[in-house]
């Protein structure tokens, strides 16, 4: 059985921070991400708020500088999925698809993914006209008409990025209002390619192989109309990725991780980061930041240990 001091679940920008710092410490630390390292974050186009970068850095630059520099210090980074944890008295168990592992502590930093509408068609279409992620298939709608979904940042930056290639972009929103920032909103008010559907939610996404068009419902009048789109992109919240932990720490009544200011759950020696955390701000500097204390803190914790 593998045996490490600390594990880290999630390669997005708490679980590399939280790498970063606990390997530079000399903690003997393993990261476990089932995908690609780099988290949601690979998929941001751009990101023009991260402290230190003052025109902006793309996010799988970003994300990648962060694994270079998480290597450099040690961190050892393998591709795994973890199937189920449990405690015991020498410390935690992780069961993976790549065998049982050992830990004296864990740092969760899981990320959330994107939540599904829920609407006729969604799952049928996706891949095929319906998507998640404006920077991974944007390009495959130029010269086309395409629906954004959401009033957020997360959807108004979506939406301004599409207008790069499409001809059109109908963003609908179920308020009168954006929730997005000022600064976000003004750009995308200006964008002539961008038109707002207010008061509105899609009740249908339909085509025959691929999509051709959207049923839009005022929530006012419950009037229901339907346009032609050739795509549908959906940014309407995100669903934390805690359940591995569901039955095992304390969550909120979203399902997001409760921690103490120094990322401590409710289970001692095991911490959470990043996005699967309940916090006010989920961004890539507040993943980080999260990371940075979860990684001390835990180190701190196997230091006490040791010393029992």
């Amino acid at each position: 059985m593998d045996k490490r001091e600390l594990v880290v679940i999630g390669g997005g920008p708490a679980g590399l921070t939280a790498g970063i710092y606990a390997s530079r410490a000399d903690v003997d630390t393993l990261l476990l991400e089932r995908g690609v390292p780099g988290g949601l974050v690979i998929s941001t186009h751009f990101i023009e708020n991260y402290p230190g970068f003052s025109e902006g850095i793309g996010g799988p630059e970003l994300m990648t500088q962060m694994e270079k520099q998480a290597r450099r210090f040690g961190l050892e980074i393998r591709s795994a999925n973890v199937d189920s944890l449990s405690i015991n008295k020498n410390g935690i168990l992780l069961k993976t698809d790549a065998g049982e592992i050992a830990a004296g502590a864990v740092i969760l930093a899981t990320g959330a993914n994107p939540q599904l509408l829920g609407v006729k068609g969604e799952k049928e279409f996706t891949g095929l006209g319906v998507s998640y992620c404006a920077t991974c298939d944007g390009a495959f709608f130029r010269d086309r008409t395409v629906a954004v979904v959401g009033g957020g940042d997360a959807a108004v930056e979506e939406a301004m990025f599409l207008t790069r290639f499409v001809k059109k972009v109908l963003l609908i929103h179920r308020r009168g209002e954006l929730r997005a920032t000022k600064i976000v909103q003004k750009r995308a008010f200006d964008n002539p390619k961008i038109e707002f559907l207010w008061h509105s939610v899609v009740d249908e996404i339909y085509g025959n192989i691929i999509v051709e068009g959207i049923k839009v419902r005022d929530v006012r009048s419950n009037e229901i109309k339907d346009i032609n789109v050739d795509g549908v992109f959906l940014y309407v919240g995100n669903r934390p990725n805690s359940q591995l932990v569901k039955d095992m720490i304390t969550l909120d009544d979203k399902g997001y991780i409760i921690t103490d200011e120094n990322m401590l759950t409710s289970q001692a020696g095991i911490y959470a980061a990043g996005d699967v955390r309940s916090k006010l701000l989920r961004q890539v500097v507040t993943a980080v930041g999260d990371g940075a204390i979860a990684a001390v803190a835990a180190e701190k914790y196997l230091t006490e240990r040791k010393a029992l």
